[in-house]
């Protein structure tokens, strides 16, 4: 049996004006998300993400459709109502208050007793590691420790599911990476249901349990990040997470009735999972670090020529431009080895057969 349901989302649509030219910014949205599941919601600016986060809060009520927390209807409750607690980017922190008592905040205007907020304060402080700093004021704290208290003080209540908006957006690069670190131990030992909002590819793929892609106010695809990463269903979730090539062609079958995938403009037969595609003019997949650079003289690859050599420390980035004129990005692990490429090389690409995905053209 699988884990009870948190927060239940069904057919919600949001629209902010009766205009019918207009796309609503919510359409037709479905979703279940479980209880201690950390949930992220990703997508480009203005796909309905961070929407969908308001009106789980109760910040924005939807047009249609309904929304229930622990099976019960939360339409019409107001935010303070809902045992949801939100951290924003802006964390929002009382910059008069200490950490301690930003902490304690939420917890005394709900008339807790005193040795109770003590209490769950500590608590809080322990859960992300700011005992020694309980005394400092906002203005005191870098921006990760800062952020630890936006997490502590949205916790400290018990919220049944807890809502982070693109909290990291605003640390540096080193930060955000330790903070990632960070909030997936705290969500792991608060216990709770985490709804995280990014446009970080990365960042969804590192923290989450699950993945809903949303585009245009829809979700295309809820995966874990495995599935979305591995084997996308919609050319847009493809392209949004991690980096791909797309070749244009057709399906054929082998001597063996397997299915091999002609790319247009080239006499090059490359083996493809049998999946739901048979003769139709389809796309081939592939992500830059499945493939491999081979001597050109090898039969059975695409061709090409090297356009571009871009060293990124870890890794080699060639852009090259196949024969069709068709331009494909590939990467290869660097590994103390200086392959000696350089642009204007020609080349040969190895595709192995479970590297390929099959898209609709």
């Amino acid at each position: 049996m699988g884990r009870p349901v948190a927060i239940e989302v069904r057919n919600v649509s949001k629209r902010y004006s009766d205009d019918p030219g207009l796309a609503p910014a919510l359409d037709n949205v479905s979703v279940d998300i479980t209880d201690n599941e950390f949930f992220t919601l990703l997508g480009p600016s203005g796909c309905g993400k961070t929407t969908l986060l308001r009106t789980i809060a109760g910040f924005e009520q939807v047009s249609e459709g309904e929304i229930r927390l622990a099976g019960e209807p939360v339409n019409d409750l107001p935010p303070f109502k809902r045992r949801v607690n939100t951290v924003f980017q802006s964390y929002a922190l009382f910059p008069h208050m200490s950490v301690a008592q930003n902490i304690a905040f939420g917890l005394e205007m709900q008339g807790l007793d005193r040795k109770l907020i003590a209490q769950r304060v500590d608590e809080m402080l322990a859960l992300v590691q700011m005992q020694h700093l309980a005394k400092r004021t906002p203005a005191e704290l870098s921006g990760g420790q800062q952020q630890r208290v936006a997490l502590a003080r949205a916790l400290a209540p018990k919220p049944k599911v807890l809502l982070l908006d693109e909290p990291l957006s605003a640390l540096d690069l080193k930060l955000r990476k330790e903070m990632q670190v960070e909030l997936k131990r705290v969500q792991k030992e608060a216990g709770i249901t985490f709804i995280f909002v990014t446009h970080d590819q990365e960042e969804a793929l590192t923290l989450s349990d699950r993945i809903a892609v949303m585009s245009a106010g829809k979700i295309l695809q809820i995966g874990t990040p495995n599935d979305i990463y591995e084997r996308p269903q919609h050319q847009f979730v493809a392209q949004f997470i991690g980096d791909i090539n797309f070749l244009p062609g057709h399906l054929k079958r082998g001597q063996q009735n397997e299915k091999l995938f002609v790319p247009n403009g080239m006499p090059v037969e490359i083996p493809c999972p049998a999946q739901g595609f048979d003769g139709a003019a389809v796309q081939l997949a592939f992500r830059p670090e499945r493939s491999q650079l081979v001597d050109p003289t090898q039969p059975h690859h695409l061709r090409g020529v090297i356009e571009a050599v871009l060293y990124v420390g870890t890794a080699t980035l060639y852009q090259c431009r196949l024969n069709n004129d068709i331009k494909v990005m590939l990467r290869e692990n660097n590994e103390g080895l200086n392959r000696g490429r350089v642009v204007g090389d020609r080349v040969a690409v190895n595709l192995p057969p479970h590297a390929c995905l099959l898209m609709e053209a």
